[in-house]
């Protein structure tokens, strides 16, 4: 049922419009057009004024044709840089970027596919219940959008995401992320002539992260500092050092734990260099935390997981359920309380020049969410 040639043209029409993070607005144009026409009704939220950008989410509301709960089918709007003037190539079935760009396929290929879907649900009348679908800004700028979406505009408890590689997985499992921000503060002096009378904030941050551990800690946990800023000039004792880091987990607990052990060992070296500090009420230290996302895990008995297993074998394709230490939209909407599973389109070597995405990925992908639809409707979840 899927027109391949068609969903080529979507692909290749969607990639060529510009739409780095927070310059969304000419596509969601183009968007809203193409799903007013196939019959929804549509809202942009409030997300562009809340991230700086110049639109907001797209929500496209499909009513459904039987009775049976709302759906969310999902992907993002938003690529990274060099993301302006795409020119896409189709060679043996393979879609490159010509030239030195990103091809788009994350995540355009899951806009085109989701299109795909929707008009062969209204060319060849298939039943479906309600769809929502919602295109994000700014997921690649910190999950934003989805962030800051209006959450007064979906019914929907569960849906699917269209963000991955593989398009015979879904990914159920992801962590839970918080972003550190550590400064240091020591004081100056001239480094050759009186560097007793300076206190280094940019050593305070080296004992600091000498003192613990870094990468991966276990299985389901990572730790890592980023960015380091600090000092002026050679011949000065530098007086501020600001880290910037992260910790992922697939345990809250073992995240909060090694938050903890960052702030004592962030106390830890201040303490201890005050003693022989030239002004006792030198070095400090102030430590901010903030959530980044929250984790994901869905069990293998929800209905998103058991719908796309018995889909996926109704086509014969594989379907495992996977965990990714990356974050994704579908991190924000759990903790909204919708249920997404992570989709693959066959989308490779993203965010570099070199991505590509081969037609018969995307088209397994747009089969795949036909044949959830198809289920979804029919109340059957084996």
């Amino acid at each position: 049922m899927v027109n391949t040639e068609r969903l080529a043209d979507t692909f290749s029409s969607l990639v060529r419009i510009d739409s780095v993070s927070r310059e969304e607005h000419e596509v969601s144009i183009v968007l809203q057009k193409i799903l007013t026409d196939l019959g929804a009704e549509i809202f942009i939220d409030n997300a562009g004024e809340k991230v700086n950008g110049n639109t907001g989410n797209l929500v496209a509301k499909f009513k459904g044709t039987v009775d049976a709960e709302s759906m969310m089918l999902c992907g993002h709007m938003d690529t990274v840089e060099p993301g302006k003037g795409i020119e896409p190539v189709l060679e043996n079935g393979v879609f490159r970027s010509k030239g030195d760009t990103i091809l788009g396929s994350d995540d355009k290929s899951a806009l085109a596919v989701i299109i795909e879907v929707m008009r062969v649900l209204k060319e060849k009348s298939l039943p479906h219940g309600p769809i929502e679908v919602v295109f994000t800004v700014c997921e690649e700028a910190g999950l934003l959008g989805a962030k800051h979406i209006d959450l007064s505009l979906i019914d929907s408890k569960m849906g699917y995401i269209l963000d991955a590689t593989d398009t015979g997985g879904i990914f159920t499992r992801a962590p839970f992320a918080s972003r550190f921000k550590i400064t240091f503060n020591g004081k100056a002096a001239h480094s050759g002539a009186s560097p007793e009378k300076g206190v280094s904030a940019v050593v305070l941050a080296s004992k600091m992260i000498t003192a613990l551990p870094w990468g991966r800690i276990d299985h389901e946990t990572t730790c890592n500092v980023g960015k380091i800023e600090g000092g002026v000039a050679t011949n000065i004792i530098p007086d501020t050092a600001v880290l910037l880091g992260e910790v992922r987990s697939h345990s809250k607990a073992k995240m909060e734990d090694i938050i903890r052990d960052i702030r004592t060992a962030s106390n830890r070296v201040v303490a201890e260099a005050r003693p022989s500090s030239p002004d006792l009420t030198l070095p400090t230290v102030a430590i901010h935390v903030e959530e980044d996302f929250p984790g994901t895990n869905i069990p293998d008995s929800h209905p998103v997981v058991v719908l796309a297993r018995a889909a996926a074998k109704r086509l014969n394709m594989p379907m495992e359920c996977k965990t990714t230490g990356g974050g994704a939209d579908a991190n924000i909407f759990f903790g909204k309380g919708i249920a997404c599973g992570v989709l693959g389109t066959g989308m490779t070597d993203v965010h570099t020049v070199n991505e590509h995405i081969a037609l018969s990925d995307m088209v397994a992908s747009a089969q795949l969410l036909l044949e959830i639809i198809a289920l979804h409707t029919q109340g059957n979840k084996a």
